[in-house]
């Protein structure tokens, strides 16, 4: 069996999903693939380019039986969905390759569930499951097993491909296909690496959710998903006293890019590429002064700041450059004109390394698998 799935990039949506909101998501042209094969037993053996062999024993496979922040935890969990939902998994053999930077905000680890589940869905299940119960699959397995809070976006966007409007609200996962092309428009997709270690920011990233549901909780509301923002706004002073002034604003960061969404997928069906740069730079300033998810705690590591810092001065006002995805430490998403793509990454690298800027281009298929001969020889 030979499965592969795509990495993502958030084009916007920053901090939505876990409250029940609007994301726009796409695939890009760079993922994992793998060569699965069962072998009759109920051991599993993975290979792959870069990491140490895994060895897995399936029997009595429960979380607490593997390590969190593992490959092996994620396979862990995509063989627990699977069972759960009725297919019976046995031991496997497993080769992976990826051209997809690990770490580098683009969803690797997603990538690498819903490829698998997407080996087990044929080899195993007949293809029964559709991409939204792949997806949920995928999360409960970063969720319970590898140790990651998450929400559906990344796993929901690999499988579904392309670029999508996704909508979460009450608990769903709605999705809209949105064609669009950025080339087309004249403007490259760059993703800047700050090569920094997640880890060190968990406990921000993780404050980030806490502060919005917080907010929500004290309207006596799940989400902010449920709250009107009209209600919000009305009662802003009062969640301030309760609260403090970052949850509020993060409350505030919430509803702006809300509407921020839904701004740039009216864009990106107009095929209005000045309309979504404007939209992205008014996102990329609630998500700096409101979410607060740029800066670190710490006044001598910022490395999304540089990055952004770097990324403004080279632009000079041309293109847009944001957080992508949870923030802190991670990566920025820049979008350059086609023209200056070249000298925009080879400054980028001068700064922070050769590979820390690099050019990706959205791909329109999503986490897929399919028989293959075997080798022979």
């Amino acid at each position: 069996m030979r499965a592969f799935a795509p990495g993502r990039t958030e084009l916007a949506g920053n901090h939505t999903d876990h409250q029940g909101g609007r994301v726009i998501a796409a695939t890009i042209d760079c993922g994992i693939t793998m060569d699965v094969q069962a072998n009759g037993s109920s051991t599993v053996r993975i290979d792959s380019n870069g990491f140490d062999s895994i060895e897995l024993d399936l029997a009595g496979l429960h979380p607490e039986a593997v390590q969190r922040f593992t490959t092996s935890a994620l396979v862990g969990g995509i063989v627990s969905g699977m069972r759960t939902a009725g297919v019976e998994i046995g031991g496997f053999d497993a080769v992976v390759a990826s051209d997809l930077p690990s770490g580098g905000g683009l969803s690797s680890s997603a990538a690498f569930e819903l490829a698998l589940a997407q080996a087990f869905n044929v080899l195993f299940a007949e293809e029964r499951f559709d991409e939204v119960t792949l997806a949920r699959i995928g999360q409960a397995a970063e969720r319970d097993w590898f140790g990651k809070s998450c929400g559906l976006m990344d796993q929901l966007s690999i499988a579904l491909g392309g670029v999508n409007l996704i909508d979460f609200a009450d608990g769903g996962c709605s999705s809209t296909r949105l064609g669009f092309n950025f080339e087309q428009c004249g403007y490259a997709l760059m993703i800047v690496d700050t090569h920094c270690d997640h880890s060190e920011y968990s406990d921000e990233y993780s404050q980030v959710a806490r502060d919005m549901q917080a907010v929500a909780h004290h309207f006596g509301v799940e989400v902010l998903s449920q709250l009107e923002k009209d209600e919000f706004l009305r009662r802003f002073e009062e969640v301030r006293g309760a609260l403090g002034d970052l949850p509020a604003l993060r409350g505030l960061h919430y509803y702006l890019e809300m509407e921020l969404v839904d701004t740039r997928a009216a864009a990106l069906r107009d095929g209005d590429i000045e309309e979504f740069l404007r939209a992205m730079r008014r996102s990329a300033a609630s998500s700096a002064q409101y979410l607060q998810n740029v800066s670190t705690g710490s006044r001598s590591a910022q490395p999304a700041m540089v990055a952004l810092a770097l990324s403004d001065c080279l632009l000079a006002g041309k293109g847009v450059a944001r957080i992508h995805g949870g923030g802190f430490g991670g990566t920025v998403q820049v979008l350059v004109p086609d023209a200056g793509a070249e000298c925009f990454s080879n400054a980028i690298d001068a700064h922070l390394g050769i590979g820390s800027c690099r050019r990706y281009r959205v791909s329109s298929e999503g986490a897929r698998a399919h028989m293959v001969e075997p080798e022979r020889g």
